[in-house]
């Protein structure tokens, strides 16, 4: 799988929404172009085995991460707290 080149900053942006509970991939596909198969691969590159493994068991199947699982009462991606976070475009 041929990854689009990314800087530094975007990959690290990138780990931390698919971090976050309530950032689903659709989210991350919207800003960055990269689909949820690439966000795996990019976790697997960037953490530590046991960490991967850790948050593969979180995210998998997880209602929040999948737009499509997800309650219609979830109707956006992030907390309100984060609108000083200026790569946040999406919304």
């Amino acid at each position: 799988m041929k990854i689009k080149e990314l800087t530094d900053t975007e990959i690290d942006r990138i780990v931390e929404m698919a971090w976050e509970d309530r950032t689903p991939f659709d989210a991350i596909l919207a800003q960055f172009g990269v689909s949820e198969a690439e966000v795996i691969t990019i976790m697997r590159r960037e953490m530590k085995p046991s960490s991967f493994r850790m948050w593969r068991a979180r995210v998998q199947n997880r209602a929040t991460k999948h737009s499509a699982l997800r309650t219609p009462e979830i109707d956006r991606f992030k907390c309100t707290r984060q609108r000083s976070i200026s790569m946040n475009k999406y919304r």
